[in-house]
C-alpha cells in the first residue's frame, strides 16, 4: 500500500463583496462614507441568513473600514453570532489596499480556520484570481454586489495559492436555501 503525505488542511477563506451602496456622493464628499442602501442591507441579511442555514461557522471576520463594507460585515457578524474580538477592520481590504500586507495578516490563521474578508471590487476578484489561478486569467471572475467566493487557501508563503471552492451571486444563495 502506498501512503501519500497528508496535505495540510486549508484555511477556508470566504470573500464577500459589500452589498448595494448609495450613489457616489457629491464632489467634496468622502466615498468612504457611502452606506448600504435599504436594498443592500436586506440583500446582505439574506446572504448572512443563507450562510447560517448552510451551517457556515466563521472563526474571524475582517472588513474594509469603508462604511459599506463595514456595515456588510457587521450584519454577517451579528447573524452568525461571531464572538467579540473576532471582527476587525483592516486597511488592507480598502480598494487600494496592499495584497502582500493582507496575505501577511492571513498567515496568522491556522489550517482549518474559517475566515471571511469583506471588501470591494476589483480588489476582491483580483484576490480570487491570485489565490486560485496564480494571478492568471482573463478577468472573468467578478464578484457581484453581495457576491461570495470560497477559497481553500493552501499556502500564503512563498506564494499565495488556493483552490476556488465556489463563487456565488446573491441569487444563487437565495436558491440554495429556498
Amino acid at each position: 500500500m502506498i501512503y501519500a503525505p497528508a496535505l495540510p488542511a486549508p484555511v477556508d477563506l470566504y470573500i464577500l463583496r459589500h452589498g448595494e451602496a448609495g450613489k457616489r456622493l457629491a464632489a467634496g464628499s468622502k466615498d468612504s462614507e457611502r452606506p448600504l442602501t435599504v436594498t443592500g442591507e436586506e440583500e446582505v441579511m439574506e446572504i448572512a441568513g443563507a450562510l447560517a442555514d448552510l451551517g457556515v461557522k466563521l472563526d474571524f471576520v475582517a472588513a474594509s473600514p469603508l462604511a459599506r463594507a463595514r456595515q456588510t460585515a457587521e450584519i454577517v457578524v451579528k447573524k452568525l453570532k461571531i464572538k467579540k474580538g473576532k471582527f476587525e477592520l483592516w486597511d488592507e481590504l480598502k480598494p487600494e489596499g496592499s495584497r502582500v500586507a493582507l496575505y501577511s495578516k492571513l498567515a496568522r490563521f491556522k489550517p482549518e480556520d474559517s475566515v471571511m474578508v469583506v471588501g470591494h471590487e476589483p480588489y476582491l476578484s483580483s484576490l480570487v484570481r491570485d489565490l486560485a489561478f496564480d494571478g492568471q486569467g482573463d478577468g472573468r471572475i467578478v464578484l457581484k454586489k453581495a457576491g461570495l467566493a470560497k477559497v481553500g487557501v493552501t499556502s500564503l508563503r512563498p506564494r499565495a495559492k488556493g483552490e476556488l471552492r465556489w463563487l456565488l451571486t446573491p441569487r444563487h444563495m437565495k436558491r440554495m436555501v429556498a
